[in-house]
């Protein structure tokens, strides 16, 4: 047995649920995450299963729909969001469920969502892996206050939750570091979103190698750590939306092989290529 490493659906937008699967299985990943949004797809455990059919490609997680984009997506209750995604994640054979903490402005959520995730972790055997976040800040010569958008934080680092996404351009928009963020987070890791970043006010989700995080050293600590006895998941999640059909293969592709290259150890069989950015959308 080895780590999984997984596609998410958001690294091929505007690609679709479809696309997502076809180019999984076509690269050789081991499965998907699926970010429930508008796409009916996203939402039909049966529409989805036979995408994992066709294509091979199981449904290794599944990312609630708790963005702003995302508002009216399983409802405007957030825990019904929640537990609707439980629902579609035990449907589907998903061992685990991706959210994000609550926004500042839903305070009744906030209170009750420590609590309220423990208790449906225990009940649910899925587990609810509370995804790192940032501050929001404000862009260059606007203002010299970051703003506090999640509750009660946007670091799960000692929030006690049992499972924890880290996502490392995530990490990295918040001035942090992704590789001691990974270390503190001890045996709650259970699922990391591979992709890179730099610190600023734009979040960029770039490929791995493009950005200032350790990500070879995130994984190998990993590796090393007993990450696959506890059934954690790798995903790859990027932004492909400015690179052409055969930029994003090649992008999606190299992201892959660099997961591979340093969770397994394997011996160097040449240099994974990553390709430049399309574009740099951040000051430093």
């Amino acid at each position: 047995m080895s780590i999984p490493v997984g596609l998410s659906t958001s690294s091929v937008y505007p690609g679709n649920a479809a696309t997502t699967f076809r180019l999984a299985g076509e690269l050789g990943y081991d499965g998907v995450e699926v970010m429930v949004w508008s796409e009916r797809v996203t939402q039909d455990a049966k529409a989805l299963l036979a995408l994992a059919a066709r294509y091979d490609q199981p449904v290794l997680a599944i990312h609630a729909p708790t963005l702003l984009l995302t508002r009216p997506v399983f409802g405007a209750d957030p825990w019904q969001k929640v537990d609707r995604s439980i629902d579609l994640a035990q449907a589907v054979g998903a061992p685990t469920v991706v959210l994000h903490p609550p926004f500042f402005w839903q305070t009744r959520y906030a209170r009750s969502f420590v609590r309220g995730v423990d208790m449906r972790e225990q009940v649910a055997d899925v587990r609810l892996a509370v995804e790192n976040m940032f501050t929001w800040r404000p862009r260059s010569g606007h203002s010299t206050r970051d703003f506090q958008a999640y509750s009660p934080t946007w670091d799960p680092v000692g929030q006690g939750y049992r499972s924890v996404t880290l996502d490392i351009s995530h990490a990295a928009t918040s001035g942090s570091d992704a590789l001691a963020m990974a270390r503190a987070l001890g045996p709650t890791l259970c699922h990391l979103h591979l992709t890179d970043g730099v610190p600023g006010f734009h979040d960029d989700h770039l490929l791995p190698g493009q950005g200032n995080q350790d990500c070879a050293g995130v994984l190998a600590h990993l590796a090393a750590t007993g990450f696959e006895a506890g059934g954690g998941q790798v995903v790859v999640e990027v932004n492909t939306r400015g690179m052409s059909r055969e930029q994003r293969r090649e992008g999606l592709a190299s992201a892959l092989a660099f997961a591979r290259e340093h969770l397994e150890g394997a011996g160097n069989t040449g240099a994974v290529r990553i390709p430049p950015p399309t574009r740099r959308r951040y000051r430093s």
